[in-house]
C-alpha cells in the first residue's frame, strides 16, 4: 500500500472533543490487549504511530490518525479496548459511553474493524458488538490478530472455527499478524471496499 503521509491528529476524551467530520473514517476496536495499536501501525508501515503496550487498557481516549494515499485521504480511529482492563467501573462506563457516542453517530464512519485474538474463542462481547453495529448500519469486518502465534495447521483450523463462531461471510473475516505482516493487503482491500 502506497502512502504519502501518516500523522497523528488528536485525541478526545468526550464527544465534544471529536474533530469535525472530514475524511472517511475507519474505527479499530476490540478487547484490551488484542493488538489494535500494533495492527494499526502495521497497516501504515510505522513502528510507533499508535502507542503499544503490554498493559491492558493503555488506550483510554479515542485517537485519530490521518492517512494520506495517492488516491485519497482517510482517518483511522483507535478506540479504547474493552474487557479485562483493571480500571474503575466508573471509568469503564465512561469508555463505553464514549465509544457508543462515536460509533452510533459519526457521519464519516465507513467501517468498524473488530479485532479478535485468534487464540481465543469469540465471546458474547464480540457477538453483541457486531449485532449493535449491524443495528446501526455500521459496516464491520473482523481482523483475527496474532496469527503468527500458532503453527500453520493449527492456525488454519482456528481461523475456520472462529469464522463459524462469528457467522460472517468469508470476505468479512481477515487473518492477520502485525508481527509478520500476514493479512495486511487483504485488510486494506476490505477497508477499500467500504470507502
Amino acid at each position: 500500500m502506497k502512502l504519502r503521509n501518516v500523522e497523528y491528529m488528536l485525541a478526545a476524551a468526550k464527544p465534544d472533543g471529536f474533530p469535525a467530520p472530514q475524511a472517511p473514517e475507519v474505527a479499530f476496536l476490540g478487547r484490551s490487549n488484542v493488538g489494535k495499536s500494533s495492527l494499526l501501525n502495521k497497516l501504515v508501515n510505522r513502528k510507533a504511530l499508535a502507542r503499544t503496550s503490554s498493559t491492558p487498557g493503555k488506550t483510554r481516549l479515542l485517537h485519530w490518525f490521518r492517512v494520506t494515499r495517492p488516491q485519497d485521504e482517510l482517518w483511522f480511529v483507535d478506540l479504547p479496548g474493552y474487557g479485562y482492563a483493571k480500571v474503575a467501573k466508573s471509568e469503564r462506563r465512561h469508555w463505553q459511553d464514549l465509544i457508543e457516542a462515536y460509533l452510533g453517530d459519526r457521519d464519516t464512519l465507513r467501517l468498524a474493524v473488530l479485532l479478535q485474538d485468534l487464540r481465543r474463542d469469540v465471546s458474547e462481547d464480540e457477538t453483541l458488538l457486531l449485532e449493535w453495529l449491524a443495528e446501526r448500519q455500521v459496516p464491520s469486518v473482523v481482523a483475527l490478530t496474532k496469527c503468527d502465534k500458532l503453527k500453520p495447521m493449527r492456525r488454519a483450523a482456528q481461523v475456520k472455527k472462529l469464522k463459524a463462531q462469528l457467522g460472517l461471510s468469508a470476505d468479512r473475516v481477515v487473518a492477520t499478524s502485525a508481527e509478520k505482516g500476514f493479512g495486511i493487503p487483504e485488510l486494506w482491500s476490505a477497508i477499500d471496499r467500504h470507502l
